[in-house]
Protein backbone atom coordinates (compact mmCIF):
# COMPACT_ATOMS: atom_id res chain seq x y z
CA UNK A 1 0.00 0.00 0.00
CA UNK A 2 0.66 3.49 -0.55
CA UNK A 3 -0.81 5.75 1.83
CA UNK A 4 -1.04 8.33 0.04
CA UNK A 5 -4.69 9.07 1.81
CA UNK A 6 -3.39 8.60 4.98
CA UNK A 7 0.38 10.85 3.98
CA UNK A 8 -1.51 13.64 2.91
CA UNK A 9 -4.10 13.72 5.77
CA UNK A 10 -1.64 13.62 8.31
CA UNK A 11 0.24 16.86 6.32
CA UNK A 12 -2.93 18.94 6.21
CA UNK A 13 -3.98 18.03 9.95
CA UNK A 14 -0.24 18.62 11.04
CA UNK A 15 -0.12 21.95 9.32
CA UNK A 16 -3.76 23.24 10.51
CA UNK A 17 -2.11 22.49 14.21
CA UNK A 18 0.75 24.72 13.55
CA UNK A 19 -1.73 27.84 13.75
CA UNK A 20 -2.89 26.83 17.65
CA UNK A 21 1.36 26.80 18.62
CA UNK A 22 2.02 29.71 16.84
CA UNK A 23 -0.92 31.52 18.28
CA UNK A 24 0.33 30.08 21.99
CA UNK A 25 3.91 31.32 21.74
CA UNK A 26 2.66 34.64 20.46
CA UNK A 27 1.47 35.28 23.32
CA UNK A 28 4.46 34.18 25.48
CA UNK A 29 6.66 37.28 26.93
CA UNK A 30 10.74 36.18 26.32
CA UNK A 31 12.74 35.88 28.93
CA UNK A 32 9.56 36.79 31.41
CA UNK A 33 7.72 33.14 31.86
CA UNK A 34 8.24 32.00 34.96
CA UNK A 35 10.23 27.98 34.08
CA UNK A 36 7.83 26.22 36.56
CA UNK A 37 5.17 27.75 34.83
CA UNK A 38 4.22 25.17 31.87
CA UNK A 39 0.65 26.94 31.23
CA UNK A 40 1.63 28.00 27.64
CA UNK A 41 2.81 24.83 26.24
CA UNK A 42 -0.06 22.76 28.05
CA UNK A 43 -2.36 24.56 26.27
CA UNK A 44 -1.07 24.03 22.60
CA UNK A 45 -0.15 20.63 23.72
CA UNK A 46 -4.18 19.72 24.79
CA UNK A 47 -5.57 22.43 21.89
CA UNK A 48 -3.48 20.11 19.05
CA UNK A 49 -4.25 16.64 20.47
CA UNK A 50 -7.61 17.75 20.61
CA UNK A 51 -7.44 18.91 16.69
CA UNK A 52 -5.88 15.79 15.49
CA UNK A 53 -7.71 13.68 17.62
CA UNK A 54 -10.56 15.17 16.31
CA UNK A 55 -9.66 14.86 12.48
CA UNK A 56 -8.55 11.36 13.05
CA UNK A 57 -11.92 10.67 14.48
CA UNK A 58 -13.56 11.98 11.25
CA UNK A 59 -11.23 10.81 8.62
CA UNK A 60 -9.95 7.57 10.37
CA UNK A 61 -12.55 6.43 12.67
CA UNK A 62 -11.33 2.78 13.54
CA UNK A 63 -8.07 3.63 13.66
CA UNK A 64 -6.87 4.32 17.86
CA UNK A 65 -4.97 7.23 19.13
CA UNK A 66 -2.07 7.05 20.87
CA UNK A 67 -1.17 10.60 22.67
CA UNK A 68 0.99 11.96 24.88
CA UNK A 69 -1.74 14.12 26.58
CA UNK A 70 -5.00 12.78 29.12
CA UNK A 71 -7.91 14.85 29.88
CA UNK A 72 -8.35 13.23 33.37
CA UNK A 73 -7.17 16.38 35.25
CA UNK A 74 -8.96 19.26 33.22
CA UNK A 75 -12.20 17.98 33.61
CA UNK A 76 -11.85 19.52 37.55
CA UNK A 77 -13.51 22.25 38.54
CA UNK A 78 -9.97 24.01 39.68
CA UNK A 79 -9.09 23.32 35.67
CA UNK A 80 -12.10 25.66 34.28
CA UNK A 81 -9.73 28.51 33.29
CA UNK A 82 -7.18 26.24 31.55
CA UNK A 83 -9.99 24.08 29.69
CA UNK A 84 -11.59 27.39 28.20
CA UNK A 85 -8.24 28.42 26.79
CA UNK A 86 -7.85 25.12 25.26
CA UNK A 87 -11.51 25.83 23.87
CA UNK A 88 -10.13 29.30 22.43
CA UNK A 89 -7.45 27.76 20.76
CA UNK A 90 -9.55 24.43 19.60
CA UNK A 91 -11.85 27.27 18.01
CA UNK A 92 -8.77 28.80 15.73
CA UNK A 93 -8.90 25.77 13.18
CA UNK A 94 -12.46 24.21 13.59
CA UNK A 95 -15.58 26.23 12.48
CA UNK A 96 -17.76 25.39 14.50
CA UNK A 97 -17.11 26.02 18.49
CA UNK A 98 -17.00 22.47 20.19
CA UNK A 99 -18.81 22.58 23.58
CA UNK A 100 -15.82 21.15 26.59
CA UNK A 101 -17.12 17.96 26.74
CA UNK A 102 -16.42 17.42 23.36
CA UNK A 103 -12.86 18.34 23.66
CA UNK A 104 -12.07 16.72 26.63
CA UNK A 105 -13.49 13.67 24.79
CA UNK A 106 -11.64 14.14 22.08
CA UNK A 107 -7.77 14.86 24.11
CA UNK A 108 -9.32 11.50 25.89
CA UNK A 109 -9.01 9.09 22.87
CA UNK A 110 -5.12 9.69 23.21
CA UNK A 111 -5.08 7.44 26.16
CA UNK A 112 -7.07 4.50 24.64
CA UNK A 113 -5.43 1.00 24.82
CA UNK A 114 -3.61 -0.01 21.72
CA UNK A 115 -3.31 -3.34 20.02
CA UNK A 116 -0.09 -3.65 18.31
CA UNK A 117 -0.94 -5.73 15.76
CA UNK A 118 -3.52 -3.31 14.68
CA UNK A 119 -2.59 -0.09 13.27
CA UNK A 120 -2.89 2.96 15.39
CA UNK A 121 -1.20 6.58 15.37
CA UNK A 122 0.86 8.45 17.32
CA UNK A 123 0.98 11.94 18.06
CA UNK A 124 3.12 13.89 20.33
CA UNK A 125 1.23 17.49 19.97
CA UNK A 126 4.49 19.45 21.14
CA UNK A 127 7.54 17.93 21.30
CA UNK A 128 10.35 20.03 22.78
CA UNK A 129 8.71 22.15 25.59
CA UNK A 130 11.36 23.73 26.61
CA UNK A 131 12.50 25.18 23.08
CA UNK A 132 8.48 25.90 22.64
CA UNK A 133 9.15 28.11 25.70
CA UNK A 134 12.12 29.21 24.48
CA UNK A 135 10.44 30.41 20.96
CA UNK A 136 13.13 28.10 19.72
CA UNK A 137 12.90 24.54 18.54
CA UNK A 138 10.02 22.55 18.58
CA UNK A 139 7.65 20.15 16.66
CA UNK A 140 4.54 18.63 15.89
CA UNK A 141 4.71 15.04 15.61
CA UNK A 142 2.20 12.35 14.03
CA UNK A 143 2.99 8.72 12.85
CA UNK A 144 1.08 5.67 11.76
CA UNK A 145 2.33 2.33 13.18
CA UNK A 146 1.22 -1.04 12.39
CA UNK A 147 2.43 -4.59 13.75
CA UNK A 148 5.67 -2.58 14.58
CA UNK A 149 6.40 -0.94 11.31
CA UNK A 150 6.19 2.95 11.23
CA UNK A 151 3.83 3.51 7.85
CA UNK A 152 4.19 7.16 7.79
CA UNK A 153 5.11 10.13 9.90
CA UNK A 154 4.63 13.64 9.30
CA UNK A 155 7.13 16.48 11.62
CA UNK A 156 5.94 20.31 11.77
CA UNK A 157 9.06 22.12 12.81
CA UNK A 158 7.57 25.97 12.43
CA UNK A 159 10.81 27.95 13.57
CA UNK A 160 12.87 25.62 12.07
CA UNK A 161 15.23 28.05 10.11
CA UNK A 162 15.69 26.88 6.62
CA UNK A 163 19.50 26.63 7.30
CA UNK A 164 20.98 26.15 10.70
CA UNK A 165 24.90 26.63 11.25
CA UNK A 166 27.70 28.94 10.41
CA UNK A 167 26.13 29.36 6.95
CA UNK A 168 22.57 30.36 8.24
CA UNK A 169 21.49 34.02 7.48
CA UNK A 170 21.00 36.21 10.86
CA UNK A 171 18.00 38.22 8.57
CA UNK A 172 16.82 35.48 6.80
CA UNK A 173 12.74 35.18 7.45
CA UNK A 174 11.61 31.41 8.13
CA UNK A 175 7.81 30.18 8.31
CA UNK A 176 9.53 26.45 9.44
CA UNK A 177 9.08 23.52 7.76
CA UNK A 178 7.03 20.08 7.65
CA UNK A 179 9.49 16.72 6.61
CA UNK A 180 6.97 13.59 5.87
CA UNK A 181 7.42 10.19 4.92
CA UNK A 182 5.75 7.00 3.82
CA UNK A 183 7.59 3.75 3.91
CA UNK A 184 8.73 2.98 0.83
CA UNK A 185 8.16 5.99 -0.90
CA UNK A 186 10.90 8.36 0.31
CA UNK A 187 10.92 11.35 1.98
CA UNK A 188 9.64 15.19 1.21
CA UNK A 189 10.66 18.65 2.62
CA UNK A 190 7.28 20.97 2.22
CA UNK A 191 8.45 24.95 3.08
CA UNK A 192 5.56 26.73 4.50
CA UNK A 193 4.95 30.56 3.43
CA UNK A 194 2.73 33.33 5.08
CA UNK A 195 -0.58 31.84 6.66
CA UNK A 196 1.38 28.18 6.89
CA UNK A 197 0.33 27.97 3.05
CA UNK A 198 2.56 24.98 1.61
CA UNK A 199 4.72 26.77 -0.88
CA UNK A 200 7.48 24.20 -1.90
CA UNK A 201 7.22 20.68 -1.85
CA UNK A 202 10.63 18.60 -2.40
CA UNK A 203 12.46 15.38 -1.77
CA UNK A 204 15.47 15.39 0.37
CA UNK A 205 18.15 12.96 1.06
CA UNK A 206 20.79 12.55 3.69
CA UNK A 207 24.36 14.02 3.58
CA UNK A 208 26.63 11.26 1.36
CA UNK A 209 29.51 11.99 3.07
CA UNK A 210 31.73 8.98 4.14
CA UNK A 211 34.84 11.37 5.37
CA UNK A 212 33.53 11.87 8.93
CA UNK A 213 36.14 15.35 8.89
CA UNK A 214 33.45 16.98 6.80
CA UNK A 215 30.17 15.83 8.57
CA UNK A 216 28.33 18.01 11.30
CA UNK A 217 26.22 16.69 14.10
CA UNK A 218 23.44 17.42 16.27
CA UNK A 219 22.23 17.33 20.15
CA UNK A 220 19.86 18.02 22.85
CA UNK A 221 20.28 21.80 23.76
CA UNK A 222 20.02 20.78 27.60
CA UNK A 223 21.70 17.63 28.51
CA UNK A 224 23.56 16.77 31.89
CA UNK A 225 27.00 18.25 31.12
CA UNK A 226 28.30 14.18 31.62
CA UNK A 227 26.03 12.94 28.76
CA UNK A 228 27.34 15.92 26.26
CA UNK A 229 30.84 15.16 27.42
CA UNK A 230 30.54 11.55 26.76
CA UNK A 231 28.80 12.48 23.58
CA UNK A 232 31.56 14.97 22.65
CA UNK A 233 34.12 11.75 23.26
CA UNK A 234 31.87 9.19 20.91
CA UNK A 235 31.88 12.60 17.98
CA UNK A 236 35.53 12.35 18.60
CA UNK A 237 36.35 8.86 18.14
CA UNK A 238 34.14 8.95 15.42
CA UNK A 239 36.51 11.58 13.41
CA UNK A 240 33.87 14.47 13.65
CA UNK A 241 35.55 17.79 13.75
CA UNK A 242 32.42 20.23 13.84
CA UNK A 243 31.13 22.06 16.97
CA UNK A 244 27.20 20.27 17.55
CA UNK A 245 24.21 22.53 16.18
CA UNK A 246 22.09 22.05 19.01
CA UNK A 247 18.15 22.01 18.66
CA UNK A 248 15.25 20.57 20.80
CA UNK A 249 12.54 17.95 19.53
CA UNK A 250 12.31 15.78 16.29
CA UNK A 251 13.88 18.82 14.62
CA UNK A 252 17.21 17.17 15.35
CA UNK A 253 15.94 14.23 12.77
CA UNK A 254 14.67 16.85 10.20
CA UNK A 255 18.49 18.44 9.90
CA UNK A 256 19.78 14.65 9.65
CA UNK A 257 16.89 13.67 7.13
CA UNK A 258 17.48 16.89 4.92
CA UNK A 259 21.41 16.42 4.92
CA UNK A 260 22.79 19.11 7.49
CA UNK A 261 23.79 16.58 10.19
CA UNK A 262 25.28 13.39 9.95
CA UNK A 263 24.37 12.06 13.11
CA UNK A 264 22.37 12.81 15.93
CA UNK A 265 22.87 10.69 19.03
CA UNK A 266 21.08 10.21 22.18
CA UNK A 267 21.23 8.37 25.34
CA UNK A 268 21.16 8.33 28.89
CA UNK A 269 22.99 7.69 32.13
CA UNK A 270 19.68 6.22 33.39
CA UNK A 271 19.78 2.71 32.65
CA UNK A 272 15.95 2.39 33.38
CA UNK A 273 15.05 4.85 31.32
CA UNK A 274 12.99 4.05 27.73
CA UNK A 275 12.22 6.67 24.89
CA UNK A 276 8.84 7.52 24.42
CA UNK A 277 7.22 6.03 21.27
CA UNK A 278 5.52 9.81 20.23
CA UNK A 279 9.30 10.89 20.30
CA UNK A 280 11.02 8.64 17.58
CA UNK A 281 8.19 7.06 15.99
CA UNK A 282 7.91 10.48 13.13
CA UNK A 283 11.40 11.29 13.34
CA UNK A 284 12.45 7.71 12.88
CA UNK A 285 10.30 6.78 9.13
CA UNK A 286 11.22 10.19 8.14
CA UNK A 287 14.92 9.49 8.44
CA UNK A 288 15.17 6.11 7.09
CA UNK A 289 13.38 7.17 3.90
CA UNK A 290 15.87 9.81 3.16
CA UNK A 291 18.20 6.99 3.31
CA UNK A 292 19.30 7.48 6.81
CA UNK A 293 19.73 4.76 9.40
CA UNK A 294 18.28 4.68 12.69
CA UNK A 295 19.36 1.92 15.63
CA UNK A 296 19.51 1.63 19.04
CA UNK A 297 23.11 2.89 20.98
CA UNK A 298 23.68 -1.42 20.59
CA UNK A 299 22.55 -1.29 16.53
CA UNK A 300 19.33 -2.65 17.22
CA UNK A 301 16.26 -1.74 15.44
CA UNK A 302 13.58 0.31 17.14
CA UNK A 303 10.78 -2.65 18.31
CA UNK A 304 7.79 -0.23 18.58
CA UNK A 305 5.81 -3.31 19.17
CA UNK A 306 6.19 -2.88 23.44
CA UNK A 307 3.33 -0.43 23.96
CA UNK A 308 4.04 3.17 25.19
CA UNK A 309 7.90 2.82 25.60
CA UNK A 310 11.32 1.52 23.48
CA UNK A 311 11.01 -1.21 26.20
CA UNK A 312 13.82 -3.00 24.34
CA UNK A 313 15.83 -0.81 23.46
CA UNK A 314 18.56 1.88 24.87
CA UNK A 315 19.22 5.69 23.21
CA UNK A 316 19.01 6.49 19.76
CA UNK A 317 21.87 7.04 16.71
CA UNK A 318 20.43 8.34 14.03
CA UNK A 319 22.66 8.76 11.17
CA UNK A 320 23.09 9.46 7.30
CA UNK A 321 23.78 5.88 7.10
CA UNK A 322 27.41 5.71 5.50
CA UNK A 323 28.36 6.62 9.76
CA UNK A 324 26.31 4.36 11.09
CA UNK A 325 28.94 1.56 11.70
CA UNK A 326 31.61 3.80 13.03
CA UNK A 327 29.71 5.66 14.99
CA UNK A 328 27.86 2.15 16.98
CA UNK A 329 31.75 1.34 17.55
CA UNK A 330 32.76 4.67 19.17
CA UNK A 331 29.42 4.39 21.38
CA UNK A 332 30.66 0.70 22.36
CA UNK A 333 33.86 1.87 23.18
CA UNK A 334 33.53 5.26 25.14
CA UNK A 335 30.12 4.12 26.81
CA UNK A 336 31.11 0.61 27.25
CA UNK A 337 28.06 -1.00 25.76
CA UNK A 338 29.26 -4.05 24.20
CA UNK A 339 26.65 -6.39 22.06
Amino acid sequence: MSFTAELEFAIETVRSAVRICREVQGEIAPGRWDKEDRTPVTVADLAVQAVVSAALAEGFPQDPLMGEEGSSELREPAWADLLAKVTDHVHLVRSERPESGRILDWIERGQQSIDPDRRYWVLDPVDGTKGFLRKEQYAIALALIERGRVLLGVLACPNLPAVIGPSASPVAATFGQIYAAAAGRGAERLDLGPRDTIVRRNPMHVARTEDPALARWCERVESSDRNHDLTSQVVEKVGIRSAPDRLDSQAKYAVVARGEASLYLRHSLNKEYREKVWDHAAGVVITEEAGGKVTDVFGQPLDFRQGRTLLNNHGIVATNGALHDRVLAAVADVLGHRS
